[in-house]
Order: C-alpha cells, then sequence, then structure tokens
C-alpha cells in the first residue's frame, strides 16, 4: 500500500480506501494509515464486522453514497 501511495505522489493522511471486506480492503487501509470507508455491498455485515478488533470510518450501504462521503467520511447522517 505504501508503495502504492509512493507512486502516485499521495499521502495516507489525505487518502482514503473504499473496499467492500474487513479482512483485506479496511485491515490494508487501517495498516496504511489511511481513512477507510466500507460499503456493505460484499460479505462485511454487522456480524463480520463485530469479529474485528479494529473499525472502519465510516459504513456506507452503497457505493452510490461516496461522492458524499469521501469528501469528509467522518460526516454521520
Amino acid at each position: 500500500m505504501r508503495s502504492a501511495l509512493n507512486n502516485i505522489g499521495a499521502h495516507s493522511e489525505d487518502t482514503v480506501m473504499i473496499g467492500d471486506r474487513m479482512d483485506t480492503d479496511v485491515k490494508a487501509g487501517i495498516e496504511a494509515g489511511m481513512r477507510t470507508i466500507l460499503v456493505r455491498t460484499g460479505i462485511s455485515d454487522e456480524k463480520e464486522i463485530a469479529r474485528y478488533p479494529y473499525r472502519p470510518s465510516t459504513v456506507v450501504e452503497s457505493v452510490a453514497e461516496l461522492p458524499e462521503r469521501i469528501y469528509d467520511p467522518f460526516e454521520q447522517d
């Protein structure tokens, strides 16, 4: 993840990792120091999320919510 960020000239504090799996996408984003958004279109339902000691910054139901959440993923409804 760090190599990819360096390759595109991005910084982890200015980057958001978006994914639909806790065990790969969210974990990789957190380990790289990024904010994370979990999209619940994959296997990660509430029960799956609860299995892990870490949490995404934000959880959304659909990719349709992403444009408004990428700017400020900590904003809650």
